[in-house]
């Protein structure tokens, strides 16, 4: 009776570690100090937390030590800055998502804003470019 009681036990436990390790991300978003779950968003083609839905500007694949820019899956190992609230920079790059669904990147010269509606608008240097969501209308 008592080694059915340990092999179950053992058995147990094997199978509480082994699920353990699989709900383990294997991505670490550096600015939120956390694991994270990540998808693409279609739209924008950014990384996003599966959970919060708010833009990863940069993260960690921690199978591989890459360390990876949300906005283009760049890896940027070695080019990441720590600023003095600790949190991490890579390039001139600014990205806000507002709270109605708004997008907007900006990156020294370039623009880039998409409206929660879909209707896109570019700036390149001097280039513009508008696309309408719905229409699929492009003016330049």
């Amino acid at each position: 009776m008592k080694h059915v009681f340990l092999w179950s036990l053992a058995a147990s436990l094997l199978a509480l570690v082994s699920c353990k390790d699989r709900t383990r991300s294997s991505y670490y978003d550096l600015n939120n100090d956390e694991p994270v779950s990540l998808v693409k968003d279609e739209r924008t083609g950014m990384m996003l937390n599966a959970d919060t839905k708010q833009p990863v500007y940069i993260y960690v694949n921690t199978e591989t030590k890459d360390t990876i820019y949300g906005a283009t899956g760049e890896v940027i190992n070695g080019r990441v800055v720590r600023l003095e609230d600790g949190k991490y920079k890579y390039g001139d790059l600014k990205i806000k998502q507002d709270e109605d669904g708004d997008f907007k990147l900006k990156d020294e010269d370039y623009k880039r804003k998409i409206d929660a509606d879909g209707d896109t608008k570019v700036k390149d240097g001097d280039n513009k470019r508008k696309a309408d969501g719905e229409t699929g209308d492009v003016k330049n």
